[in-house]
């Protein structure tokens, strides 16, 4: 489905988005000039008095490296992009400079004095990687609502429960309080092995959660411990080390190793950001809230990809 036109007026009041054919057919005619290239937006060359509008949502599912956005208008998809952060790069850069400082500080050259240690930071710091995020999709908010007649923005609040993906086995006592997410171990080793065995790479297979280090040699259930095999994979594997399993593609071996140590970085900056996100974007228009169990099981019922725009 191609994203429609955004447009507005003389007077730069949002009107109804439309077709691409029926802009490029204003365009033709001389009617209306190009306002913008992203997202394309056409100003007519007249006002329009008292318009009628339909009013849209902006749906919004963040991710700690892409986040969607979809624009519905009378329960149809009227546009929708995915937005890739800079975090990464930003939290990068931060690092190198924190380096050049410290080595300049240690070369006992002229230098201003260290600042008092005793510093606060103000209530509801982020980082400047994860600022980034949430100022981002505040710029966007913000354009969008320029261009279109919206009334509410939804938002996927969801939250990770890193604890329980460590340790699913975890109950009573040794559960601190918390809010619970619904986001199962699963999902996220879906997430984390691109929905594919580990061992063969093949795709649209029913998949099992598959230990890496076998239990019976003393293998846990945490989640750096997991990942997901087809039944003709997991069942070769067997109980079988992963060394022994693999000696002939110690590539993929050493791959499977470093991945599954990965830490739950993205977890942590959704869950960092989601407050403060609703927080900001309450300020723009009225906001509604949802979680990723609704999002998966509508994409899952309706036969989507998994993208984050859907």
């Amino acid at each position: 489905m191609p994203n429609y036109v955004f447009v507005i007026d003389t007077n730069k009041q949002p009107l109804n988005p439309i077709p691409p054919k029926k802009a490029r057919r204003l365009l033709d005619k001389g009617k209306a000039a190009v306002f913008r290239m992203y997202p394309f937006t056409i100003i007519l060359k007249t006002a329009i008095d008292n318009p009628i509008v339909s009013p849209c949502q902006i749906k919004i599912d963040p991710g700690s490296k892409t986040t969607g956005f979809a624009l519905v208008q009378n329960n149809q998809i009227i546009w929708g992009m995915e937005l890739e952060h800079r975090g990464g790069k930003i939290k990068k850069k931060l690092e190198s400079r924190k380096a050049v400082r410290h080595r300049r500080r240690n070369r006992h050259t002229r230098y201003r004095k260290p600042r008092f240690f005793n510093r606060k930071r103000s209530e509801g710091w982020l980082p400047p990687s994860l600022e980034h995020r949430v100022s981002t999709i505040e710029t966007w908010v913000k354009r969008l609502t320029k261009f279109c007649p919206v009334n509410e923005i939804w938002v996927e609040r969801v939250k990770f429960d890193t604890q329980k993906m460590q340790n699913p086995e975890i109950n009573g006592i040794q559960y601190q309080q918390g809010e619970l997410a619904g986001y199962e171990v699963r999902e996220y080793l879906l997430e984390k092995w691109g929905r594919e065995c580990t061992y063969c790479g093949k795709q649209s297979v029913p998949l099992q959660i598959e230990h890496i280090h076998p239990k019976s040699f003393g293998g846990s259930n945490r989640v750096n411990n997991l990942c997901l095999a087809c039944e003709k994979c997991n069942q070769r594997k067997g109980n079988k080390p992963i060394e022994e399993f693999l000696k002939k593609k110690p590539s993929l071996l050493q791959k499977i190793k470093t991945k599954a140590k990965q830490p739950l970085k993205d977890a942590a900056a959704v869950n960092a950001t989601r407050n403060k996100l609703v927080k900001v974007l309450q300020n723009i228009k009225f906001v509604v809230t949802g979680t990723g169990a609704q999002t998966k099981y509508n994409r899952t019922r309706l036969g989507l990809p998994k993208e984050h725009a859907y």
